[in-house]
C-alpha cells in the first residue's frame, strides 16, 4: 500500500449492527469509515459520489436489499463488497446471489458485548477485511496488520494454573468474580481426565459464571470458564482456538500449566492476567515468567494459604509474579487489573 488508509463504508438498516461494525473498524488506525447507509438505495447513491475501497453490505434491508445494491454498485461504481449479515447460513441463497454479482465473501455480523465492545465476531470480521485488503492491494504488511487488529479487539484473558489443593483454591477465586465478568477464563488443573467433568460441575456450583470442559477447535469466550479436560496438554493455536497435544511427551505434569502458558504467550494477541495457585512441583513457574516478560499481570498464591507451596514458590524464586497474594485477595486483584 502504499501505507494509505483503507476506506470502508457500512450499509446496514439496524443501528446496533452498524455500531458494532463501526466499533470494530475504529480499532484499526489504517481503516477509515467513508460513510454509513441505512439501505441499499442509499448505498448505491453514496457509492456513486464517493466510492470506497470496501463496502460492508447487509443483505436484508428495506427499500433495496443487499443483493440488488451489490448488482447496481458493481455495474455503476464497482468496488470490493463483503457481505455482513445476521446469519450467513440462513441467508445462503441471497449470499450466493450477491456473490454472483461480484461480492467477494460473506460473514456473520459482529455482536456488541455487555461492556459495549464488539466482542463476538470482531476478530473474524477483521480477518476477512485483511483478506480483502490483500486481494485489492491495500496492504503491504498483512501479518503485522493482522496482529495489530487482533490485539485491538481481543479481550484480556484470565489464565489459571493449579495442582495439589487447587480445586478449593479455584472455587474461592471463581466465587469472587462478578457475574458480569466479561473476560474469558482458562484453567489448567492437574487432574486425571476421569475426574475433570466432576470438577467442572462442582466449580460451576461455586460461581455464577459458566464452567465447562475445554473443547478442541473452539475459541475462548468472554464470561465463560473452561478447564483442561484430558491427560494431554491444552494449548492455544494461532487461530485462537484450543487444541490438545501429547507433546511434550516426557513432561511429568499432565496437563501442563507451563505448556498452556507458553502457548498463550505466543498466540494470544492481547494481554491478560495469569495466576499460579497451590501445587506440588514447579509446573507453571517458567510459563508465568514468560507471560510477565510479555507484559501480562502475573499473580502467585502466597505460602500461608497454599496447601502445598511448590508451584507458587518456584514462581516467586524466578521473580515471575508481579504480586504474591493470599487466595482471598486474588479475585479482586484479577478484576482490578483486567478492567
Amino acid at each position: 500500500m502504499n501505507d494509505v488508509n483503507m476506506k470502508i463504508a457500512i450499509v446496514n438498516d439496524t443501528l446496533i449492527a452498524s455500531e458494532a461494525l463501526r466499533r470494530v473498524l475504529v480499532t484499526v488506525p489504517e481503516y477509515e469509515i467513508s460513510w454509513i447507509a441505512a439501505d441499499g438505495a442509499e448505498a448505491v447513491k453514496k457509492c456513486a459520489s464517493n466510492t470506497p475501497d470496501l463496502i460492508l453490505m447487509d443483505l436484508i434491508m428495506p427499500v433495496m436489499d443487499g443483493v440488488e445494491a451489490t448488482r447496481q454498485i458493481m455495474k455503476q461504481s464497482p468496488c470490493a463488497i463483503l457481505l455482513v449479515t445476521s446469519s450467513v447460513t440462513s441467508n445462503a441463497g441471497k449470499v450466493f446471489e450477491a456473490m454472483g454479482y461480484g461480492a467477494l465473501d460473506a460473514i456473520n455480523t459482529p455482536i456488541l458485548g455487555a461492556s459495549g465492545n464488539s466482542q463476538s465476531g470482531g476478530i473474524e470480521l477483521l480477518k476477512s477485511i485483511s483478506k480483502v485488503a490483500r486481494l485489492i492491494g491495500k496492504t503491504s504488511s498483512t501479518s503485522k496488520l493482522q496482529r495489530t487488529t487482533l490485539k485491538c479487539v481481543t479481550p484480556p484473558l484470565l489464565a489459571i494454573g493449579s495442582s495439589t489443593g487447587g480445586p478449593q483454591a479455584l472455587a474461592t477465586l471463581l466465587s469472587g468474580l462478578p457475574t458480569n465478568f466479561a473476560f474469558p477464563v482458562a484453567i489448567v488443573q492437574h487432574v486425571d481426565a476421569e475426574f475433570a467433568p466432576g470438577l467442572a460441575q462442582w466449580l460451576g456450583q461455586k460461581t455464577n459464571l459458566s464452567v465447562s470442559l475445554a473443547v478442541a477447535d473452539r475459541p475462548l469466550e468472554v464470561g465463560k470458564v473452561v478447564i483442561a479436560s484430558t491427560n494431554d496438554h491444552l494449548v492455544l493455536k494461532s487461530n485462537l482456538t484450543l487444541k490438545y497435544t501429547k507433546e511434550p511427551l516426557d513432561y511429568p505434569y499432565r496437563p501442563s500449566v507451563d505448556t498452556f502458558f507458553n502457548s498463550i504467550a505466543e498466540h494470544w494477541p492481547g494481554k491478560g492476567t495469569a495466576v499460579l495457585l497451590t501445587g506440588m512441583g514447579k509446573d507453571g513457574a517458567k510459563g508465568l515468567k514468560l507471560l510477565r516478560s510479555a507484559g501480562w499481570h502475573t499473580i502467585a498464591q502466597d505460602r500461608e494459604t497454599c496447601v502445598v507451596y511448590g508451584m507458587p514458590k518456584a514462581a516467586a524464586e524466578l521473580n515471575a509474579a508481579v504480586q504474591i497474594l493470599p487466595i482471598e485477595a486474588i479475585a479482586p486483584a484479577c478484576v482490578k487489573y483486567l478492567l
